[in-house]
């Protein structure tokens, strides 16, 4: 069977060794903005609230680009999109620290107590903090040296709260724009994170049923 030279071509420049720093660079562009804009005041009336939905929009767009890498991989049939996924999820990790970062700071001050406190309060905050923390831990574990330490299985299975990570962010974002009455990103960003999770379960209920057979 011939092949595709559209799908080598894709693949071969996955492999080049330049790929990981233009990712790298392209992962890099919203924060350089961000910072650009910052020191320009280009953010609008209110930089701190435009910095604090700035950076969690982008976290969410990270998210479902780590959500899309093993789909997209198996449908393009391109398996060097792997080697980029370990990145990207630093990258996600990256920008919810900013965000989190810039809520502690703008919006509380750095003063534990008030943030301790306003965490417990309101639910969309918890559930945004729940997510944090979870991607803390998959940041932390993400070397190999690391899965090595656990064992695959144990890895894996932590690895894969990356849906639950990205159920949460959704339900965060869903709450915070439930106060102006805003859904239309919200609609948009479920349908994505809903179809990769589709297309997730489709793929383990196929490998199920052929282990089966």
């Amino acid at each position: 069977m011939q092949r595709n030279p559209k799908g080598n071509g894709l693949e071969l420049a996955l492999r080049h060794r330049s790929a990981k720093v233009v990712v790298f660079v392209l992962c890099l562009l919203p924060f350089a903005w961000l910072v650009y804009a910052a020191f320009n005041d280009l953010l609008g009336a209110n930089p701190a609230e435009a910095l604090i939905r700035s950076t969690g929009d982008w976290t969410l767009r990270a998210l479902c680009v780590v959500l899309a890498v093993t789909p997209v991989r198996q449908w393009l049939k391109t398996p060097s999109l792997a080697r980029f996924r370990r990145m990207l999820g630093l990258f996600t990790f990256f920008y919810a620290s900013i965000h989190m970062l810039s809520y502690a700071w703008f919006d509380m001050g750095f003063d534990v107590a008030e943030l301790t406190h306003d965490i417990a309060k309101r639910p969309f905050i918890l559930v945004g903090f729940a997510a944090f923390v979870l991607l803390t831990l998959l940041a932390i574990t993400s070397p190999i040296r690391v899965l090595k330490w656990m064992g695959a299985r144990r890895w894996q299975l932590l690895h894969r709260t990356v849906y639950l990570i990205g159920g949460l962010a959704l339900l965060h974002f869903f709450w915070m724009r439930a106060g102006k009455n805003n859904f239309n990103e919200v609609i948009v960003y479920a349908l994505v994170i809903g179809v990769l999770l589709a297309a997730r379960l489709r793929k383990r209920f196929i490998n199920a049923q052929r282990k089966n057979a």
